[in-house]
């Protein structure tokens, strides 16, 4: 999840893409992605422009934005560039302090419902289907345990949400993030819970092997519990660095979206203040650097990624 701060300007994840096999047919496989942190700290014109362009020449099918800085992003442009690439798109963000949609002051909410229903116009706006992340809370370490106002808060935004979105063609996703950065979702069982409150067909529950790490039992109940409702998935090492060089179980995690049928986007996520702007980095807490090349670590995650997903091609 990236975090975001107040802008008042600014259950399907993008469509499985097909690859050619021997006999001539198409296979069905998953869209991986890559987020544009990983290339670049910001959405001005240049940044859009090489995190596009790199994004492809890595040999991702889709870009991931965080919206935490889109004032200066284009959206005519962004789409344009998407579509010159042949690239699909997805949109992050969380919500800032003054902005909580879980918050119990009603004034705290409208500002977050705004800025929510400014996100979503974006994501329309630049030919992206997703918007996910922490959309129901502020990013931080909550003080204390989320209300029955503040969840019922919840509800209400992103139900409103959701209607506003499905005739965009945007599926909204709830990333269940860890107990350090939100009190509202920290498990998939929670996320499932909190979909079937809003009760929308556009809402999706989105998993995160980082935040897993922290707060599931495993690699593989989540996934079977969430099922055909699982619509976006980020991949990500338990310290933030190169894919297979931490200690997750990722083969039993590819083993369990097979064992599902998942269809749906992967995009790699991973941060390192070689790139963020130092604002987001102290956010996200990167004390530490484990990559300073993102091309060379796109190129390696979008290899396992695909190892993963077809562990005997």
């Amino acid at each position: 999840m990236t975090v975001n701060t107040t802008e008042t300007t600014d259950t399907t994840a993008p469509a499985p893409a097909t690859s050619g096999i021997a006999n001539g047919e198409a296979r069905v496989r998953n869209p991986i992605g890559v987020h544009a942190l990983v290339f670049v700290g910001d959405t001005s014109p240049e940044s859009v422009e090489s995190a596009v362009a790199r994004t492809a020449a890595a040999g991702y099918d889709l870009l991931e934005f965080s919206l935490h800085d889109s004032i200066n992003l284009d959206r005519a442009a962004t789409r344009a560039l998407l579509e010159q690439h042949g690239l699909g798109a997805a949109c992050s963000r969380g919500l800032a302090p003054d902005a909580d949609v879980s918050s119990e002051d009603p004034a705290v909410v409208a500002r977050g419902q705004e800025l929510l229903r400014q996100s979503l116009q974006l994501t329309a706006d630049i030919g992206a289907t997703v918007l996910t992340g922490a959309l129901y809370s502020a990013f931080g370490k909550a003080a204390a345990p989320l209300t029955k106002t503040g969840r019922d808060h919840v509800v209400g935004v992103l139900r409103e949400l959701a209607e506003e979105a499905a005739p965009l063609g945007v599926t909204l996703g709830l990333e269940v993030c860890n107990r350090y950065e939100t009190n509202v979702v920290n498990t998939g069982r929670e996320a499932l819970a909190l979909a079937d409150d809003i009760g929308a067909d556009n809402v999706m529950v989105h998993l995160d092997t980082y935040h897993m790490n922290i707060e599931e039992d495993d690699f593989v109940t989540p996934v079977l519990e969430v099922g055909d409702r699982l619509g976006y998935v980020h991949i990500g090492e338990n310290h933030r660095g190169y894919l297979g060089s931490g200690h997750l179980d990722f083969a039993s995690f590819f083993g369990a979206l097979r064992q599902i049928d998942y269809r749906g986007a992967l995009t790699f996520e991973s941060f390192s203040s070689a790139v963020l702007a130092p604002g987001l980095s102290n956010d996200l807490a990167i004390w530490r650097n484990l990559w300073d090349d993102g091309d060379d670590l796109a190129r390696q995650a979008r290899s396992f990624i695909d190892s993963g997903l077809n562990p005997s091609a």
